[in-house]
């Protein structure tokens, strides 16, 4: 899924506190340190509260606090701390820019800025802020002056690695690049660098020889970022998978029957659903270039409200087998929690749109409490997909795209629930949009999706490229371009290399 928090830009600053003589708040201290390092970020919290408690003033502890909580998703409790380390320090420029990350996760874009530039105004050679800054204006659409930042980062910080790879993301690497030149410098010693930056390395090397029309070597840096990132994660594919087969196993035709006719009527929410990397940024952008549609990106808000309904439902089990136990009033609670957080981003609407693309799960149940919402699914080529989603280094989740032959398997089940969906969910309830009649045919197809919204044409919407607005996924730079036709077939460049791929996407599911 596309991308959040603390991680996907420099590391928020964790600092050692300097508390004076009590061995009772450097032994709390060092416990919560511990406790932070080894990321069990609640246990890191409680002590750090403690800590507090016994000396309210030390900032380094607040600011670690605060770091704490955003890396659990708390950023809006996350900002109160970090207020709190610049209150008492407020040349504290570490504290600073942890607070803009806080403030960026919040959407509250102008203030995050405010942040970095103040941070950098405290330390001229703070790499990192200009690295978030960069990463802030990349998703804002401001591409030259994200280059700008990126490229001050690497001046600043030649060896680290993942600067290269966010600047690789806003402008292509040309032959006798010096940033390329440079960064094939560090892969000579590339069993010096950290796993991170090797992993970072492989990923700007695979961008930039692609881009060069180097694919073997591109692809074989693929390989080894992948590789790599694969040892970093912890992905349960069976019972990942498992959540998939248990879908189609659970909600049948007479599931659908029994409890649609309910839930709550607003036409306001308009879900884009699909595979990571199929098309679904692209599809929203030409969507939010509507004046009457607003463009909320991924948000997690429906595994939110589905996650408040079970908490109404004594000993209920977990999503999928919670249906079971679900009302016709539960649907329609969770119908309107939804719509409740979707219309607080933009009251005026008459259509939000909401990207996370992994609410490909939820359709059947999105069909229940909001039958009047809009479905619309992504659909790309299998291989283009699959070798899109391989060439990513997400920042977060998507923990199945490490591996061709987990990916391939995964891109399987999903397909089985999406047919399964259309199969049971009454004719037409979802519409597909393929990428490739997108690119072929952009009026047509985004006519097609206009209409399916409920709304008369504008022709601002083949002009997508122009509409300035937030975009936090992987695809942020490439929709401020026009339409282009590189990406299908580019998995062609790369055959020989797929095998593995080919043999999950073509193999049949047990019955």
């Amino acid at each position: 899924m596309a991308n959040s928090s603390l991680s996907r830009a420099s590391r928020a600053t964790v600092h050692p506190a300097l508390i004076g003589p009590a061995d009772t708040l450097n032994a709390l201290c060092n416990k919560a340190f511990a406790h932070h390092r080894a990321a069990r970020f609640a246990d890191a919290i409680t002590l750090y509260e403690r800590v507090l408690s016994l000396r309210p003033n030390l900032f380094e502890i607040h600011n670690n606090l605060g770091h704490a909580l955003a890396a659990l998703g708390r950023p809006e409790a996350a900002t109160v701390a970090f207020r709190r380390a610049v209150e008492l320090k407020p040349d504290y420029p570490e504290a600073l820019c942890n607070w803009g990350l806080a403030l960026a996760e919040l959407e509250r874009r102008d203030e995050a800025e405010a942040k970095y530039l103040q941070a950098i105004k405290v330390n001229r050679d703070f790499a990192g802020a200009y690295n978030n800054l960069g990463m802030l204006l990349k998703e804002s659409g401001r591409l030259t002056e994200a280059r700008r930042a990126f490229e001050q980062a690497i001046r600043l910080a030649p060896r680290r690695v993942s600067y290269y790879d966010n600047l690789a993301a806003v402008r292509p690497f040309v032959a006798g690049d010096p940033y390329l030149t440079a960064l094939e410098a560090l892969a000579e010693y590339a069993a010096t660098l950290s796993i991170e930056d090797q992993i970072h390395l492989h990923f700007a090397l695979a961008k930039a020889h692609e881009h060069l029309g180097r694919p073997e070597s591109a692809f074989r840096h693929l390989l080894d970022g992948n590789r790599l990132k694969r040892q970093q994660v912890l992905y349960d594919e069976a019972a990942t998978l498992g959540r998939l087969d248990r879908l189609r196993e659970l909600i049948g035709r007479d599931f659908i029957r029994t409890h649609e006719g309910g839930g709550e009527a607003s036409a306001v929410p308009v879900f884009i659903v699909g595979m990571t990397r199929s098309g679904t940024t692209l599809i929203e952008q030409i969507l939010a270039s509507h004046p009457q549609i607003f463009g909320a990106g991924e948000l997690a808000l429906f595994d939110q409200a589905a996650g408040s309904i079970r908490n109404l439902l004594p000993n209920a089990p977990v999503f999928p087998d919670m249906m079971l136990e679900m009302s016709a009033e539960h649907f329609r609670s969770l119908g309107r929690l939804y719509l409740d957080g979707i219309v607080k981003r933009a009251p005026s609407a008459l259509r939000v749109t909401d990207k996370m693309t992994v609410n490909f799960h939820f359709v059947g149940l999105i069909h229940l409490a909001l039958p009047n919402a809009k479905i619309i699914h992504a659909v790309r080529d299998p291989a283009d997909t699959c070798v899109s989603c391989f060439a990513t280094h997400f920042t977060k989740g998507q923990e199945h795209t490490y591996d061709l032959a987990e990916l391939g398997r995964y891109y399987r089940h999903y397909r089985a629930l999406m047919a399964h969906w259309h199969d049971v969910l009454p004719p037409g309830r979802i519409m597909d949009v393929h990428y490739e009649d997108l690119v072929g045919d952009l009026e047509s197809t985004a006519r097609r999706m206009v209409s399916r919204c409920g709304l008369a044409w504008d022709a601002r919407c083949l002009d997508f490229h122009r509409t300035e607005r937030p975009i936090r996924t992987a695809s942020a730079t490439q929709v401020r371009q026009p339409l282009y036709r590189d990406s299908v077939g580019r998995w062609r460049k790369y055959e020989s290399f797929l095998a593995p791929l080919f043999a999950e996407l073509e193999a049949k599911l047990a019955d």
